[in-house]
């Protein structure tokens, strides 16, 4: 059973990472940009010349590892553990290539009841290592399916704010992104070497007919949606980035990203996948 106590507690010790412009290529790659290698707006993301980064990489960057596998006396059950929704907000423009350190912390856990699992939200910070700013703020929503009930035992926090529903209209823009057979093989030289994504024997043990995509790859798509079809390619001017991973997706499929303008500044987004009609990031909200 998950000690609250402790595991509210815990905080990662300082995680330094440098990285090139060729990690922040890697990335975009891994994720799609660069389909078409004649697309000079593309090109700013795959080539070293005025390179710029996808905002969305800050979510792989200076993180802490598996780390709730090796602390077992916090009593979290990892192999029934799911990612449910995923936020970056950038404070300023993620750095071609830096040295950030990152700290994670747990910030909520919330108790959905015995036999309904609880729900762990943890934050992470990447500040520049050379000037002490603060670049990005990164938090991940996890979904504790064999945890529920801890708070028998004391503790429990209050559940988040639910994140927005997209409005009940037709989408302003709509966006076909083909992913490519091998986009798990490219993504997962960015940090997840999760053999889910890459091993058939180990995809048919979880239950897949053959390998997923890893779901920040998902995430990361579907903001090379947005930042193409609602800031002109400029990832600048994105500010935070929010959705619920709610399926997996295969390499190969089509995702279809729809997004409203909900004002000036706040877009609200989902991904499906066209070829079975399926949502795989919901309640998505961009701000620029």
């Amino acid at each position: 059973m998950i000690d609250f106590s402790l595991t509210k507690a815990w905080r990662s010790d300082d995680v330094r990472h440098t990285y090139t412009a060729r990690d922040t290529i890697l990335y975009a790659l891994g994720v799609g940009i660069g389909s078409d290698p004649l697309d000079p707006a593309q090109l700013r993301f795959t080539y070293e010349k005025d390179l710029v980064a996808l905002p969305t990489m800050a979510a792989v960057l200076a993180s802490p590892g598996f780390w709730m596998r090796d602390r077992p006396e916090l009593g979290i059950d990892f192999l029934k553990l799911v990612h449910g929704e995923q936020t970056i907000v950038l404070h300023e423009p993620l750095p071609v290539a830096a040295t950030l350190i990152g700290r994670t912390r747990v910030t909520r856990i919330v108790d959905k009841g015995e036999g309904k699992g609880a729900v762990l939200h943890a934050e992470k910070t990447l500040t520049e290592e050379a000037s002490g700013r603060l670049i990005a703020t990164s938090e991940q929503v996890l979904f504790l399916r064999g945890d529920g009930g801890f708070s028998r035992s004391g503790g429990g926090d209050e559940a988040a704010p639910a994140a927005l529903a997209p409005p009940d209209a037709a989408p302003d823009v709509v966006l076909d992104l083909p992913t490519r057979a091998d986009a798990a093989l490219l993504y997962r030289l960015s940090g997840d070497l999760n053999p889910l994504h890459v091993d058939p024997a180990v995809a048919a043990k979880a239950g897949f007919p053959r390998p997923i995509l890893h779901g920040l790859a998902t995430y990361g798509v579907a903001c090379h949606g947005v930042v193409r079809a609602l800031c002109g390619y400029d990832p600048t001017l994105l500010k935070s980035f929010r959705a619920r991973l709610t399926s997996p997706v295969f390499p190969g499929e089509t995702l279809r990203v729809e997004a409203w303008r909900c004002g000036d500044a706040e877009i609200a987004f989902r991904a499906k996948v066209v070829e079975r009609d399926l949502v795989v990031l919901s309640n998505g909200r961009a701000t620029l």
